[in-house]
């Protein structure tokens, strides 16, 4: 019987004049992009400056391609370095292969790095900034179907994947409808974000401990998904590579939401500096915040006063470096002596 089936794209590379445009580098950015606005627009209502996020992402993303293709040659070396394999082919990117666990470890040491720069609490950081993350995993998952790759064991079904002849994994050649795993993945890392975005906005999570939500739920996911594809891979056990990995994830995220206290924290002015305090202290309640963020619309401001004052000297520890004349210093003055200047707050 014949079934109904999801056909591949015929082309995933265009050309404008020499230049090569491959679907799966703009199916990267696009992910990029948008994790990016949905990252800045959480920062904000917790108060941290505007932008920062482009800050945070001139650090994280180039450490989470570096992370991500490392873990996927690492996971699958027979292609890059077997009896077939090239190892320059490592730095081909675009031809897809990267591994996600890979790109949010290092990305993570860069989003820690540009807190450092910042001067941001990481963790009240990638709280805020996690929801976007499954989400740009699900956008990147598009590349794999452009590319024609990762998908599973053979399959007859309406929603299997149509593969063609010469992306087929060997011994597979005979068959032509396989489990859309990339679809699989796309459409759980969505179910992802919005479980991590509704039990946050239900927990106030702080500490780090909504990433860890979407450690556990990631790696959960990511188990049952690995273990119908057929790419080569490294096993061990009867298990591949991937999946060890999933289970020591789950079980250290699912320690880590057990055993971690802390709320959500949002940024305040005290004076002219911005601090962190927990969403439901009355200095976030002053700052205008409503169930632990700024209404929509609404920027951290610090207040009209805070500069007053900052930078003036004590009398007594002014020194009178006035130019002496003929050799003798001038006598004290009994006028008042001008204002001294005034600090400016970057926000």
């Amino acid at each position: 019987m014949d079934f109904a089936s999801i056909p591949s794209p015929s082309e995933s590379v265009w050309h404008l004049g020499p230049v090569p445009i491959r679907a799966y580098a703009l199916c990267l950015i696009a992910g990029i992009v948008v994790a990016c606005w949905i990252a800045e627009a959480r920062m904000r209502r917790r108060g941290a400056p505007e932008w920062a996020v482009l800050d945070l992402a001139v650090w994280a993303v180039p450490f989470g391609i570096v992370g991500g293709r490392l873990y996927h040659v690492f996971t699958s070396p027979d292609a890059y370095f077997g009896p077939d394999g090239d190892p320059w082919k490592t730095l081909a990117v675009w031809e897809g292969g990267l591994g996600i666990p890979g790109a949010i470890l290092l990305g993570g040491v860069g989003v820690w790095l540009g807190c450092r720069q910042l001067k941001l609490p990481f963790t009240m950081v990638a709280d805020s900034i996690i929801l976007g993350i499954p989400v740009a995993q699900a956008i990147g998952r598009l590349g794999n179907w452009f590319n024609q790759e990762l998908y599973g064991r053979p399959l007859d079904a309406w929603w299997a994947v149509q593969i063609d002849p010469d992306h087929r994994v060997a011994g597979y050649a005979n068959y032509a409808t396989f489990h859309p795993t990339f679809l699989y993945e796309l459409l759980w890392n969505l179910g992802v974000a919005l479980v991590v975005w509704l039990s946050d906005r239900r927990f106030k999570f702080g500490a780090g401990r909504a990433v860890a939500l979407y450690v556990a739920l990631y790696g959960i996911g990511r188990f049952w998904i690995e273990g119908l594809r057929i790419d080569p891979a490294e096993a061990m056990f009867g298990l591949r590579l991937n999946q060890w990995m999933s289970i020591i994830v789950v079980v250290a995220a699912v320690a880590y939401l057990l055993l971690a206290r802390g709320t959500r924290q949002v940024f305040v002015y005290e004076g002219a500096e911005r601090v962190a305090v927990d969403w439901d202290s009355a200095a976030a309640e002053d700052a205008g915040y409503v169930d632990g963020a700024l209404p929509k619309g609404v920027l951290l401001t610090a207040p009209a006063d805070a500069d007053e004052g900052a930078g003036t000297p004590e009398p007594d520890e002014t020194e009178d470096t006035r130019p002496e004349e003929d050799g003798v210093a001038d006598e004290p003055s009994d006028e008042p002596q001008a204002e001294a200047g005034k600090t400016r707050d970057d926000g």
